[in-house]
């Protein structure tokens, strides 16, 4: 017996937003929605498919009463494939991302952002071909 990582779960007051926002960062799609909650992903999970190997998990937004009010604990980290660093941080400025501080330094070769609900996120080194 053993367990796969399917979802990691992100709490937050809009999840109609948030979905939206991720699913352009990552070029994901919405794959089911309820009543507060939009799960979203590269791929279809199925039971023969997470059985069969190791699946990219999905991001599920949860509706939440409370306000986000410390710093993640947890936080994903993105590469971008298209272009520089610079250049992604300037797309995901203009779908509503913010520049933040978490106490890295400015010596650092990523780049510290929140989502429009606050949540951290990095923006890590191109992995577009150099040429």
């Amino acid at each position: 017996m053993t367990s796969r990582f399917t979802e990691l779960v992100v709490d937050c007051h809009d999840p109609e937003r948030l979905a939206t926002f991720w699913c352009d960062v990552l070029d994901f799609k919405v794959i089911d929605r309820s009543e507060g909650k939009v799960e979203i992903g590269s791929w279809v999970p199925t039971v023969e498919d997470v059985r069969a190997r190791q699946m990219p998990p999905t991001l599920q937004f949860i509706q939440v009463p409370e306000d986000k009010t410390v710093e993640n604990r947890l936080h994903l980290d993105v590469s971008p494939i298209d272009g520089s660093t610079e250049d992604e941080v300037t797309r995901l400025l203009g779908l509503g991302a913010i520049t933040t501080d978490v106490g890295q330094g400015s010596d650092r070769n990523w780049v510290v952002m929140a989502d429009p609900e606050g949540n951290e996120f990095d923006v890590l080194r191109t992995l577009a071909p150099q040429n």
